[in-house]
């Protein structure tokens, strides 16, 4: 090997090395930052809670204790953040994990195990035990959980926060998850039970309805509600935000193919959309319809599926999906026209127009 690439080798190495002990570091700092912040806000609850006039006393508190920390420290302490760091211990103190946590503190306190002097409780009642505990518990950057914290909902809260971690979502990411509705749409396809565990698991992928959401949430294509399109052109709007669609299907999606041609008896069929999911190890392929469902394209979804099965189909591969995405549909014309144990032909709305919440959530009482 010649002394240039044997440096170019070299530098590269240290580059990468580098780099990701950057991340490390910045993932270490952010971590810091999150447990000290709900340090600060448990700090000032239990202070709050000492005194009389508790409301009052508390404004009183935020606002000196701004003053005199902007003055030390400088940018950050903001009487705005300090309430966030107030209303982040709130939120997440009545976690299991965390109330554990202010437990153990509170009984080693109790038993001696910290020095007495007033002057070191602070560090004492946050030491490096409660640092590695703390941030196994919060591992999403400040920015996300100020914007979670805006959730009401508890359940509803903890699965944006698992499928955030899980999946490595920017706060970008996870606004447009929201706002979409993502939860409540894949509510809309789940008993009470299975609700129960978004919340406490995110989504889990473990058969083809698990992948589906109803509607799906095309915002990003730029069509709006009401103007006439043809297919041709959703899908060619689809392949030009082939990323942002990926989004939108979910986990374990890559594409395929567009316009995928089966032959058979002469005649020639196209399916529009061809995917694969690494999670189920399946085909899935997808038909785009613009107006109502009829029953032929269900028929015609049917086809494609039996097709791919008998003759795409690998053997260590699961049984192949389809979804027709179209405009509107009758839910009746769906179940009449597909066996009753159907677990391959899904058929879901697609709105190009971001609807409300209301609008959504009012979806799960209709069903």
């Amino acid at each position: 090997m010649s002394t240039d690439l044997q440096n170019k080798v070299i530098f590269q190495q240290v580059v990468e090395l580098l780099q990701s002990a950057r991340q490390q570091v910045l993932r270490t700092v952010n971590s810091t930052m999150v447990c000290t912040y709900f340090e600060i806000g448990r700090m000032i609850v239990e202070e709050e809670q000492n005194g009389k006039e508790r409301a009052q006393y508390g404004k009183q508190l935020l606002k000196g204790l701004s003053e005199q920390l902007t003055k030390e420290f400088g940018k950050g302490f903001s009487l705005v953040n300090l309430e966030n760091m107030r209303k982040f211990y709130l939120a997440y103190s009545i976690s299991e994990s965390v109330s554990q946590i202010s437990q153990i503190q509170k009984t080693q306190s109790l038993t001696g195990e910290f020095k007495s002097q007033k002057t070191q409780s602070v560090v004492t009642q946050f030491n490096k035990l409660d640092y590695q505990v703390l941030s196994s518990f919060f591992k999403l950057t400040w920015t996300h959980y100020i914007f979670l914290m805006r959730i009401d909902d508890e359940n509803e809260r903890q699965f944006y926060e698992i499928e955030s971690e899980k999946h490595n979502w920017s706060v970008r990411e996870l606004k447009r998850q929201y706002d979409s509705a993502l939860y409540t749409r894949l509510s809309l396809s789940r008993d009470k039970e299975g609700v129960l565990k978004l919340s406490e698991k995110g989504q889990i992928i473990e058969k083809p309805k698990d992948i589906i959401k109803d509607p799906y949430i095309l915002e990003f294509l730029g069509l709006p509600e009401l103007h006439q399109y043809s297919e041709l052109q959703l899908e060619e709007e689809i392949i030009n935000k082939l990323e942002h669609f990926l989004l939108e299907l979910g986990h374990g999606f890559t594409f395929v193919a567009r316009q995928k041609r089966i032959t058979f008896d002469d005649k020639h069929f196209r399916i529009d959309l061809v995917f694969y999911n690494r999670i189920l190890k399946c085909s899935v392929l997808i038909d785009l319809k613009i107006g109502e469902l009829r029953h032929q394209d269900l028929g015609q979804m049917q086809m494609y599926v039996n097709y791919y099965d008998r003759e795409m189909r690998l053997e260590d591969e699961n049984k192949t999906i389809g979804i027709i995405l179209c405009q509107n549909k009758s839910e009746a014309v769906v179940r009449y026209t597909l066996p009753e144990n159907n677990e391959q032909i899904f058929a879901s709305k697609y709105k190009t127009v971001l609807p409300s919440v209301e609008v959504l959530k009012e979806l799960i009482k209709s069903k």
